[in-house]
């Protein structure tokens, strides 16, 4: 591309090369994460696709719809550290930890912290798996860091952080409503954090550790409750009552199995919007598993009805609190009282929706902090000395201690921070709406499943404030999360 501004045919053209781009990058990204192929070629694809991603291309798109001179800067940047990605997703399937003689896959170390009832032992895991990742993770991630650092400066900003609030980020005003809602929530976490630790565990929040709170969230007495056998026939007969199909629609594949090599991760792969979109998740047993199917399932059906002839970036690109606020809109049904009632036959129904509103608070305030730890860490000129930073920031949030060697592994680029933490908001004020149009069953409702269709097509065109001001009138405000852990609790 010229130095001039893009015309028509130009950004047409642009358009149909990144479609094809993030089909293949997102293709790659499901073999390898699924356990279906050992190496992760991310270098290979950039290869096909130079053009996208050279400096050239970005500079000359700037003055292009915002979305695309985005995905255009992040292209640049992903091609230089492309090599980082694959060395690191290359050491994440080779090493193995030896712990009390037994020999576990890097990846599924954390699988197995949470299903081990014995601290010690969990402790054993994490310690192990903590050294793994500063040893071999770690250098690969800072080698990445400081060359994205100083690749941002030749796309005129003088970090990270300014960059995005130059594609419209509202990071400072995000921020200080996650200080307030740190700040407002601060005693309600300590008293119902320590609740639950104490409960589950046998252990108090100011005796926890990083080890613990895997365990605490995998809640295994729970699993009589969220049985595995029930799983896929819940979600399909929660999909069926909102008038979907899941198992008649051919552009849906779910990958349930379980492979050594899998990512722990569940996620959700759009190789085409909205031609073949993959469910895929590690199970790990009860309430986790549920919840993680029912989020992916959020994205999966999103992207499965967006409509076609969207532009490129209303398809694959946009605010992604738009997509994540689908995810959470279904992932909380599975601790919904309403929702308990229709499809569990269990007891103890509004216990499980207090132990919903206290893992949201948990979450939220880690998010949170998240948030105001990347802020800090994009515009520091020493990276290493964020080690302790890191720890502070999320360990003063959850009032445990925390890991400083996630320092570097715990972002995950792009900001997306920003797009969790406003869909948890998107969702929270979303579901009012819902409730007061369609009942407490609105999930039960056919018109709700009309209306939800309707809005899936629209993609990621519009942002998450947008969507929720033309349904609702509201404002997106994180306030709203705070008042839904009230009610859960």
């Amino acid at each position: 591309m010229s130095a001039a501004p893009p015309t028509i045919r130009q950004l047409d053209r642009f358009r149909d090369d990144a479609d094809s781009f993030i089909h293949d990058l997102d293709e790659e990204y499901y073999l390898h994460f699924a356990g279906l192929k050992e190496t992760l070629d991310v270098e290979q694809v950039y290869e096909r696709y130079e053009e996208l991603t050279k400096l050239e291309t970005a500079q000359s798109l700037a003055g292009a719809p915002t979305e695309l001179w985005r995905f255009a800067c992040e292209g640049f940047l992903g091609n230089l550290t492309r090599e980082h990605q694959a060395r690191v997703a290359k050491a994440e399937t080779e090493l193995e930890a030896a712990v009390d003689g037994d020999t576990i896959p890097y990846r599924m170390l954390r699988v197995a912290m949470s299903n081990e009832p014995e601290r010690d032992r969990r402790q054993r895991l994490e310690e192990t798996r903590v050294r793994l990742l500063d040893e071999h993770l770690n250098p690969v991630y800072l080698e990445a860091v400081q060359i994205d650092r100083e690749a941002v400066r030749q796309l005129d900003s003088p970090n990270y952080y300014e960059l995005y609030k130059r594609f419209g980020f509202r990071l400072d005003e995000i921020a200080d409503e996650c200080r307030e809602l740190l700040d407002e929530t601060e005693k309600l976490w300590e008293r119902e954090g320590d609740k639950l630790f104490r409960a589950r565990l046998g252990i108090g929040l100011d005796e926890a550790r990083p080890w613990d709170v895997v365990r605490l969230f995998r809640a295994p007495e729970l699993d009589q409750l969220y049985p595995n056998d029930q799983m896929l026939p819940a979600l399909e007969r929660t999909l069926g009552d909102l008038g979907i199909d899941l198992r008649g629609q051919e552009n849906v594949h779910l990958d349930l199995d379980v492979r050594p090599s899998k990512s722990p991760r569940a996620f959700c792969a759009p190789i085409d919007v909205p031609g073949r979109v993959m469910l895929v998740i590690q199970p790990i047993g009860g309430k986790d598993d549920w919840e993680a199917l029912f989020h992916e399932a959020g994205h999966t059906e999103h992207y499965a009805h967006t409509d076609g002839e969207l532009l490129m970036e209303a398809r694959r690109l946009g605010d992604m609190a738009v997509t994540e606020g689908w995810a959470m809109l279904m992932q909380h049904l599975v601790t919904d009282p309403a929702w308990l009632n229709r499809r569990l036959d269990v007891p103890r129904i509004e216990e499980l929706a207090h132990d919903g509103a206290v893992s949201l608070l948990y979450f939220v305030r880690r998010y949170s902090a998240k948030l105001l730890y990347e802020i800090e860490f994009f515009q520091t000129e020493d990276v290493p000395a964020m080690r302790g930073r890191y720890a502070e920031i999320l360990g003063d949030a959850l009032k445990l201690p925390v890991n400083p060697e996630s320092y570097l592994d715990d972002i995950d680029g792009s900001f997306y921070v920003t797009g969790y933490l406003r869909s948890w908001a998107f969702e929270a004020q979303l579901r009012d709406f819902l409730r007061s149009e369609f009942g407490s069953e609105w999930f039960a409702k056919r018109d709700a499943g009309d209306l939800l269709r309707e809005l899936w097509s629209l993609g990621q065109g519009p942002t998450a404030d947008e969507l929720l001001r033309d349904v609702t009138g509201a404002t997106l405000e994180m306030a709203s999360i705070a008042e839904r852990v009230r009610e859960g609790l």
